[in-house]
């Protein structure tokens, strides 16, 4: 991919040339989507914003970092950072730029819908219902295990959408949080 007309266009869109930093975090981003294969689906705003939501980019600094924090639910790991980010590398002392927290929220939904589209195939799916379904995956990682994909995929939309609210617990307990989430995705899915 030619690179330098996006460049530019950025460029003009913020009124400054880029810091180095900058460049650098573009070009990352470029790259892993370079390896990201197209679906049929992507996520859409109304699903970006429900995972914005919940997931929150919590405990900024006074300096503007973004610092990890532990899982509600056990008081440890799995350790987050940013929207929701989890994985290795991220512990007690991770430490982000908001840049750093956004190029990394943008990665993981194109690989959350990407799998979602994949474990959902090519059975009718209206967008809304595309995003409850990217949230739910994004915050349990559970797509392909679910009962409700099995059941999205029956076509039975009423039952996969009682299926969300079974997901409400960690580390063995019911998490408000969790149980409002799963209302919100259950309404998205539901198109109300």
């Amino acid at each position: 991919m030619i690179r330098k007309p996006l460049f530019d266009l950025l460029r003009r869109l913020i009124g400054r040339p880029f810091r180095q930093r900058e460049v650098e975090m573009i070009d990352a981003a470029l790259d892993a989507l370079e390896g990201v294969e197209e679906s049929a689906h992507s996520i859409g705003p109304e699903g970006v914003a429900l995972i914005k939501r919940f997931e929150g980019c919590a405990r900024v600094r006074s300096d503007g970092l973004v610092a990890a924090y532990p899982d509600p639910g056990t008081g440890g790991a799995p350790w987050t950072i940013g929207w929701g980010a989890t994985g290795p590398g991220i512990g007690p002392e991770t430490v982000w730029t908001k840049e750093e927290c956004d190029e990394r929220l943008v990665r993981d939904l194109a690989r959350y819908a990407a799998e979602v589209a994949a474990a959902i195939g090519d059975s009718p799916t209206s967008q809304c219902q595309f995003d409850a379904l990217v949230s739910f995956h994004y915050n349990t990682g559970a797509i392909a295990r679910a009962s409700l994909t099995r059941l999205h995929i029956a076509g039975d939309y009423s039952a996969a959408a009682r299926e969300f609210g079974r997901w409400k617990h960690a580390g063995g307990r019911v998490m408000r949080g969790l149980v409002r989430r799963r209302e919100a995705e259950t309404r998205l899915y539901s198109g109300a």
